[in-house]
């Protein structure tokens, strides 16, 4: 990666001469370089075991679940709000110090001791921590210690994650009743949530993949997939509202044996699809592993067969090799037994075993909507399906400027992938210009506020700049807008906080014009 400079002459510098300012700044400058994404994807294009070559279409396709992917991706706003409450309520101290950054003075004997007991790396947790933090970016900053990066397979994340689920495990299962707050409709519903994995099926069984997938049940009987991550925008439900829906929750089809359902619906669904995804990416994985141990085994061993039959030559000649042929014979033995173990490992790697998923936990949720129909709002109705008119007609505003801007529409609101509308520009340069991910606002004439859910926060977090919050303020069958805001969150919700309200003037304040956000 490193053009006219070796990476051990830079350490080598930074070593002797690292305090002068003049030799850190060419040092950040070299390696800003080495590191640059084009540099580094044309190393791996010259270098690349195989050359695939795929369709326009294939390419969009592969793009396409890579968005969603980081979307839904856990780290690192989902997995900060966790650890934090988590660590205070197993009596850890953990302060702010720099900007995301923080100081754990005091771990608990508690997760120093499960940590001892689960452990399985080399690195154990330790009772302070001079700086973590949950995003990449903050591991490193000058002239302040260096930083532990706090993800899901982290030895101090694990212990407490591990504690918090022996203590709760039980209450998750027996299930609870939530609020979605955001649901006009008046139908409950069960949500279930379901633990599956996919094992080696040699071996010791090792998991090399484990999701966890959601479904719901209405009260037609009908299992659906329930999306991503429905629980996080719920709310409990309050003791005065219980009595609202008394019937609902003594209701005969909540009753019945709707965990069976779930798990049948997920076996046949949700189960085979993540089989297929990761079948589909093991078989690309195993084909070039295969191929780049076959070619440098199979050259070492030719490099040895030549040698044996050179020192044998020399033997037969009198003369004193250099190794004896016996050792080089063996050489040879050695590397084709080896060859042949990684055949069996590498087609082992291939065999796996899907597993039924197993129900980790469940909620009865109550719309919002059904809610203020019980409790007699007379107007609930009436702006139930004013807000599905003024839904519709944003949806709308927003999908006819996407196409006069040249970009290919897709309304995905209905797979709850965390944003409306996907606005897809054109191919330039032999190069796809990422997605406009759009989350849509209608508002009528004369609102002042707009809520983002917790949700729709942190997909945007997430998303960075493919993120786009896009207002339309509608006044009878006419609307003003859209208008665009980049970038509209600066911090993200914390634990338990269900959304938030921004005024629409600060928004407005800050929006563009649609055209102003197409990339150049």
């Amino acid at each position: 990666a490193f053009d006219g400079v070796s990476l051990k002459e830079l350490l080598i510098e930074a070593i002797r001469y690292g305090e002068s300012e003049e030799v850190k700044l060419r040092q950040k400058q070299v390696i800003e370089g080495a590191l640059d994404t084009e540099h580094i994807q044309s190393i791996i294009r010259r270098n690349a075991l195989v050359e695939q070559h795929m369709g326009l279409d294939q390419l969009y396709a592969v793009k396409e679940e890579m968005d969603r992917a980081e979307a839904r991706k856990l780290q690192p706003y989902f997995i900060r709000s966790f650890f934090d409450e988590a660590f205070k309520s197993l009596k850890g101290e953990m302060k702010p110090r720099e900007q995301s950054r923080w100081e754990i003075r005091h771990v608990p004997a508690e997760i120093l001791e499960r940590d001892r007991v689960i452990s399985e790396t080399r690195t154990p947790v330790t009772r302070v921590y001079d700086r973590i933090c949950f995003e990449k970016q903050y591991i490193r900053v000058e002239n302040r210690p260096m930083a532990e990066l706090i993800h899901p397979g982290h030895p101090l994340m694990a212990a407490v994650t591990n504690i918090i689920l022996e203590k709760h495990r039980g209450i998750l299962k027996d299930g609870a009743v939530l609020i979605d707050p955001s649901d006009d409709s008046v139908e409950p519903r069960v949500v279930f949530m379901l633990d599956h994995s996919i094992r080696e099926s040699t071996g010791d069984q090792r998991t090399v993949s484990q999701r966890l997938q959601f479904v719901g049940i209405d009260k037609t009987l009908h299992p659906a997939n329930a999306g991503w991550a429905p629980h996080i925008d719920l709310r409990a439900m309050k003791d005065e509202e219980r009595a609202l829906v008394k019937d609902v929750l003594d209701a005969t089809w909540v009753k019945q044996d709707l965990e069976t359902k779930a798990i049948a619906f997920a076996s046949q669904e949700l189960a085979s699809e993540h089989f297929k995804e990761l079948k589909e990416r093991l078989e690309r994985y195993a084909d070039k592993v295969h191929q780049a141990v076959h070619e440098r085994l199979t050259k070492e061993i030719s490099y040895w067969e030549g040698r044996y039959l050179k020192f044998s030559e020399d033997v037969k000649a009198g003369k004193q090799p250099k190794m004896q042929p016996e050792n080089a014979r063996r050489r040879i033995e050695e590397l084709s037994a080896r060859l042949e173990q990684r055949k069996k490992e590498i087609a082992a790697m291939r065999s796996v075993v899907s597993m039924t998923p197993n129900v980790v936990g469940g909620a009865l949720v109550i719309p919002a909507g059904l809610l203020a129909l019980r409790s007699g709002d007379t107007t609930f109705t009436i702006d139930a399906a004013a807000r599905k008119r003024i839904e519709e007609i944003s949806m709308q505003a927003v999908m006819d400027v996407e196409r006069a801007l040249g970009h290919e529409v897709f309304d995905v609101s209905a797979h709850k992938c965390g944003w409306d509308i996907t606005g897809r520009p054109p191919r330039r340069n032999d190069r796809l210009p990422d997605d406009r991910h759009i989350e849509v606002k209608g508002r009528a004439k004369g609102q002042t506020t707009i809520t983002i859910t917790a949700n729709e926060i942190m997909y945007a977090l997430n998303q960075r700049n493919k993120f786009i919050l896009a207002i339309v303020v509608v006044d009878g069958e006419k609307c003003d807008g859209p208008y665009y805001v980049k970038n509209p969150f600066d911090s993200a919700p914390g634990f338990g906080e269900e959304s938030r309200n921004y005024g629409l003037s600060q928004l407005l304040s800050r929006a563009v014009k649609p055209e102003q956000t197409v990339e150049k």
